[in-house]
């Protein structure tokens, strides 16, 4: 598999980490790089995809950056580790819900790992534990390369999202790893890694 992975240990910026992804949809168009996972971390940062309604910023103080995916508005911060994936699917089958399945499929795999249920859902994407969202996907595909990701809550502060309606879900609830777990929260890009790779050789 020519692929580039990359785990960052410190929390890159999200213009940072959107400009590297960018450059890396244009080289694969012209056949110039390798196909890209990449597990970061951002600082606390409020974005908005193509769905999004100015009625989901509950707060209106906050900075909100607009980008080009899928999807309403959304957190990153600490303890979210979010996972950026360009891949080119002219290499692959041109299907972007075999992508979206395989992404769904990941997470919950990851999650079975420290014993919790989680669930896909077909009017709101995004993987669910106990009725609440615990990972969020958005893509975007430009000449069947498809890039941005998902977001998995680990052990951020989830208060934070009370600024917002997130994925304009004013009636669901948030959750991570650690409020539905009390446990020790370890190997975890090893384990994202494990589980990713392992799918995407699959599509």
């Amino acid at each position: 598999m020519n692929m580039q992975i990359k785990i960052s240990k410190r929390p890159i910026s999200y213009t940072k980490a959107i400009n590297f992804m960018n450059k890396r949809v244009i080289d694969l168009k012209k056949n110039k790089n390798k196909e890209l996972l990449w597990i970061l971390e951002h600082p606390t940062t409020y974005t908005a995809g193509i769905r999004f309604n100015n009625s989901e910023i509950l707060d209106k103080k906050i900075k909100i950056i607009k980008t080009n995916r899928g999807g309403k508005i959304t957190l990153h911060n600490p303890g979210q580790k979010v996972i950026y994936l360009v891949l080119n699917l002219n290499n692959r089958k041109k299907d972007i819900r075999k992508v979206i399945a395989m992404i769904e499929k990941s997470i919950i795999e990851f999650l079975k790992f420290y014993n919790l249920n989680g669930k896909s859902d077909r009017k709101n994407i995004g993987i669910w534990v106990n009725n609440k969202k615990i990972a969020a996907i958005g893509l975007r595909i430009s000449r069947w390369i498809t890039y941005h990701g998902c977001s998995i809550n680990i052990n951020n502060d989830l208060a934070q999202y009370s600024k917002i309606l997130p994925c304009g879900l004013s009636n669901q609830k948030v959750t991570s790893v650690l409020n539905e777990k009390k446990i020790k929260i370890k190997d975890v890009e090893k384990k994202l890694l494990e589980y990713f790779i392992k799918n995407i050789k699959k599509i």
